[in-house]
């Protein structure tokens, strides 16, 4: 499988009908790729591959504090990302298709291979497809993020709006269909990404925000140690309202959810400013991120199913299974998304839907109308 594989939160290439791939011209390259943005998301999935890796091994109080460090900004980095990545969603044929490749197919066929993994150790599993299953929560939601960029383009203040909705989205029980408590709950983060410019982004590599960024990173770090460690995990996986946590609005229901957004912001900032904007070593890789992103908790819950972890604990200790875990973590990220993983695995990953897709001519551009002119002669 070729290396250029484009993945549901990258620019998309130029449009055409499904299935006229083979009678189109050729076209000439489209322009490269931001090496800052796959640098970040390389990044970003190594610490979510390893997150979920060392989950089971947090026992320590160091283990715990990475675990909730991570887990601060991770996400929210990658959620804001995907909303810069979708600017070019516009509601037409030929994006509800790219929707329904890349993100609603892969949802679907990943929660069924999930499903049967859960059901062949006994683990409970939700009422039905519309109620994601793990990891595939990401995949709902950018689904629905998606379909409403049309609506964030034409409101005034949308990331204030979205704030608004995100806090008050933790005043009612959201429920579990498509996981609606985590799209409105980092709602600001997606249209956040949205409203980015590239001037924001050089904006970054200044010297005061990069030396700002330095001190977010170990402040941060430290506060997760000392303090934020102790806290409930809710906060940080923003799964459940607070309605939901049978949590007091005031003082610390609101006041909670507006201090852990704005560290998520502060973090992610100080990630997209520290991460490298040249080519790298792993640049290529951060166009492959959706492979290891979701064939990653596979490994790791039959890994917990064959005992790795109670051996790991057992044998190497609360601090060595952290550190082995962890470093295995990253080497799975680069194993997931080796060749010859891709190549056995695509058909999982990016599923080919021409055979379901419409090909009428709704999909091409609507030709321009121009009303003849009704104004009486000499009269202007």
């Amino acid at each position: 499988m070729a290396s250029t594989t484009r993945l549901p939160d990258e620019p998309p290439a130029p449009d055409r009908a499904p299935g006229a791939e083979a009678a189109a011209p050729a076209r000439p390259p489209r322009a490269g790729r931001d090496a800052l943005l796959d640098n970040a998301k390389f990044l970003l999935i190594v610490l979510v591959v390893a997150g979920h890796a060392i989950e089971p091994t947090t026992e320590s109080r160091i283990a715990e504090a990475v675990y909730f460090w991570v887990y601060l900004f991770h996400m929210p980095a990658f959620v804001l990302i995907s909303g810069y990545l979708s600017k070019s969603q516009d509601g037409s044929g030929r994006r509800i298709d790219k929707l329904l490749t890349t993100i609603a197919a892969p949802y679907l066929i990943f929660w069924g291979v999930y499903a049967l993994q859960s059901l062949s150790v006994d683990r409970n599993l939700p009422d039905g497809p519309l109620e994601p299953l793990w990891l595939t929560w990401f995949l709902a939601a950018l689904f629905v993020w998606r379909l409403t960029v049309p609506l964030w383009k034409r409101i005034r203040f949308p990331l204030a709006v979205a704030v608004a909705v995100s806090l008050a989205g933790g005043l009612v029980a959201t429920g579990d269909v498509l996981g609606m408590s985590r799209i409105v709950s980092l709602l600001p983060f997606f249209v956040a990404g949205l409203l980015m410019e590239q001037r924001h982004l050089d904006l970054l590599k200044s010297g005061w925000v990069r030396a700002w960024s330095v001190g977010v990173l170990v402040v941060t770090a430290a506060m997760s140690y000392l303090y934020l460690e102790q806290l409930s995990r809710e906060w940080i996986y923003w799964r459940e309202s607070l309605a939901d946590r049978d949590m007091d609005i005031l003082p610390v229901g609101i006041p909670g959810r507006i201090l852990f957004m704005l560290l998520a912001f502060s973090l992610t900032v100080a990630v997209l400013s520290l991460t490298p904007r040249a080519k790298t070593w792993f640049t290529r890789y951060g166009a492959l991120t959706m492979y290891a992103f979701l064939l990653h908790g596979l490994v790791i819950r039959i890994a917990e199913q064959f005992g790795w972890y109670e051996w790991a604990l057992g044998t190497l200790g609360d601090i060595g299974a952290f550190a082995v875990t962890g470093v295995l973590g990253v080497g799975l990220t680069f194993l997931l998304m080796s060749a010859w993983v891709r190549a056995g695995t695509h058909w999982l990953v990016e599923p080919k839907l021409d055979w379901i897709l419409r090909r009428d001519r709704d999909l091409r551009p609507a030709p321009s109308l121009r009303l003849p002119d009704l104004r009486l002669p000499g009269r202007r």
